[in-house]
């Protein structure tokens, strides 16, 4: 009698709402890919040519491998040089495309030699150059957004490669590139001198870190922006937008603790007509955009529509404080073509795929790129997370999705239900705000299969350095990443 009574009194009504919550979120929405094309190096034979150059320089004695370093670099010193002497470079300039591929030719003897140093500072003159000559270029024109990605891109998968085998014991973590000159108030910041109104382009830790990254048309190495306030005072601020909380203020310790693999620093140029009218622009724009996260909650925007200012993803933070004071950046809008890429970005909410991400922000030409931080061992990590998202997308663009257990659903809406109950006493939920249970459970499985593909890519990474004697370049990494998905995990 006992038991029918806790059937009757506890149990069903239990097993009922259980029933209840299993019922599915209704799918009505359609995921609209951006009318684009992705950009493709198609160049895999060439890269896995410098792997092979590169193993067999090593095998040369130091004088000559010296020696014929120095002939590349005095050829590509020349090629920087007459470029350098022009005040209009186009984007189409014969010169441009022969200095890149001097850039590749020289990578397997700058690290076959150690002189990863001479090399960066060729590197950042380099790039420095085409953020110049960039500003009389039209983004918007697919063939010259695609000179510009080609160039910085490509220059800088060609100097990572060197920093990686480069001698972690002298190696400097930051490189200065262009002392863009500016009258707001100043820090210092891993000795780095930044201005307010600065943008800092950085890439977490966390496996969704590598998705905002790699999720794009022109694949880039950051996932994150923040908007850089400092006061009369020296002290600086970060505003950012955090999936956990939306848009909130860290100081610069709280800034650097959160897990960063890099950071590149972004200052708008002197030269811009906005600044010589009122140089404490960016100052203005940053001070907007901390009394505005001060004033009012405003939560993370996943559908990343910059259009709508209620909510904010991290690029919105910097571009909305800017276009008030009459700057647009991203003058060429970040676009998404890839179905399973969007498919799997519309799996955490991401309804809009016309967008401004983060790492495009480094080709805008109205911001020079002051400097940039890492080391081998953060790059190394950067680089496996890219090819291990790189080898996941390919899934996606032949069908997978991200599956989970729809049992777990109604307790997922239980930790929902609290996690709302945390925001109204606006504290963060372990759901964030904006976050379905169902989003948090495909978010759960992706996070899950992404570190089993990791962690198989990772053990390769470690035989073969330990074969081989060198860390393997990325076209290898990205092998051992298809390799470890189509592994059973």
């Amino acid at each position: 009698m006992i038991v029918k009574k806790l059937i009757n009194y506890g149990l069903l009504p239990l097993a009922g709402i259980y029933l209840v919550l299993l019922i599915p979120d209704s799918n009505s929405s359609h995921v609209k890919i951006a009318e684009a094309n992705a950009f493709v190096w198609n160049m895999d034979e060439r890269w896995k040519n410098l792997e092979t150059e590169f193993t067999r320089l090593k095998k040369l004695n130091k004088p000559s491998l010296d020696s014929l370093y120095q002939s590349h670099h005095t050829t590509l010193q020349a090629q920087l040089n007459l470029l350098l002497e022009d005040s209009v470079v186009h984007y189409n300039d014969a010169r441009l495309l022969q200095m890149l591929d001097s850039f590749f030719e020289a990578t397997p003897l700058a690290a076959a030699t150690q002189h990863a140093t001479e090399y960066l500072a060729l590197y950042n003159t380099a790039r420095k150059l085409v953020k110049r000559q960039s500003q009389h270029w039209d983004l918007n024109s697919s063939e010259q957004r695609n000179s510009i990605y080609a160039l910085l891109y490509g220059m800088r998968a060609a100097i990572e490669e060197v920093l990686l085998q480069a001698d972690t014991v002298n190696f400097n973590a930051v490189q200065y590139v262009t002392d863009e000159s500016s009258e707001t108030p100043s820090a210092m910041l891993q000795g780095i001198r930044v201005h307010s109104g600065d943008l800092l382009l950085s890439r977490g830790g966390a496996e969704v870190s590598a998705f905002i990254s790699r999720g794009n048309d022109y694949p880039g190495n950051f996932s994150h922006v923040a908007l850089l306030y400092i006061s009369e005072t020296g002290q600086p601020e970060f505003i950012e937008a955090h999936i956990e909380k939306g848009v909130a203020i860290a100081s610069a310790d709280e800034y650097m603790k959160d897990k960063k693999l890099r950071f590149m620093v972004l200052r708008p140029r002197a030269g811009l007509s906005q600044l010589k009218a009122n140089p404490m622009l960016p100052h203005l724009a940053a001070l907007y955009a901390k009394q505005e996260s001060e004033k009012r909650h405003i939560p993370y925007d996943f559908k990343m529509n910059f259009y709508d200012s209620t909510t904010m993803f991290c690029s919105e933070v910097g571009s909305y404080a800017y276009k008030k004071h009459g700057i647009q950046l991203w003058q060429a809008e970040s676009t998404i073509s890839s179905a399973g890429t969007a498919r799997w970005l519309g799996a955490f909410g991401v309804e809009n795929f016309v967008t401004q991400m983060p790492s495009d922000l480094e080709y805008d030409p109205q911001l020079s790129i002051v400097a940039e931080w890492c080391d081998p061992e953060t790059l190394l990590k950067d680089h496996i997370d890219n090819a291990v998202m790189d080898a996941l997308l390919e899934q996606a663009n032949v069908g997978k999705e991200i599956e989970y257990s729809v049992w777990l659903l109604p307790i997922a809406r239980v930790v929902k239900g609290y996690s709302m109950l945390q925001n109204a006493f606006d504290k963060p939920g372990i759901i964030p705000e904006g976050m379905s249970a169902t989003q948090a459970l495909k978010n759960n499985s992706f996070v899950e299969m992404y570190q089993a593909v990791r962690s198989g890519t990772e053990e390769k990474v470690t035989t073969f350095t330990q074969k081989n004697g060198y860390r393997p370049p990325y076209w290898q990494l990205v092998e051992f990443a298809v390799e470890a998905t189509n592994q059973p995990h």
